[in-house]
């Protein structure tokens, strides 16, 4: 409810990233060193079926480029100690996108 007494409707996408922004923000020390182990080796998949693949050479290392700098954007905000939120949505973005890179390569 909003203080008007009118019901908010929000996104579905909105409400699970709200959701699991809170539940890092919580235990925040410990997801980013789970997170960090996770994507870089979700990236390492990733830079492998991209380095595999038969893509132009040129389309590839574009891709490459963006999947190591998303893995590192992400391993940077951790040691840096950004703000939560920046950090867990780097973390959604690098997620997303070599899954993305991953599943294009295996079908």
């Amino acid at each position: 409810m909003t203080p008007s007494g009118t019901e908010q409707h929000t996104n579905v996408f909105t409400r699970i990233h709200h959701q699991w922004f809170t539940e890092f923000k919580k235990g925040q020390m410990g997801y980013a060193t789970i997170a960090i182990i996770g994507q870089s080796c979700l990236g390492s998949a990733a830079a492998m079926v991209l380095l595999m693949g038969t893509l132009d050479t040129a389309i590839q290392m574009t891709l490459l480029f963006f999947v190591t700098i998303l893995c590192m954007a992400f391993n940077g905000a951790v040691l840096a100690q950004l703000r939560p939120l920046t950090t867990f949505n780097l973390l959604i973005m690098s997620v997303v996108f070599n899954t993305l890179v991953v599943l294009f390569h295996i079908i």
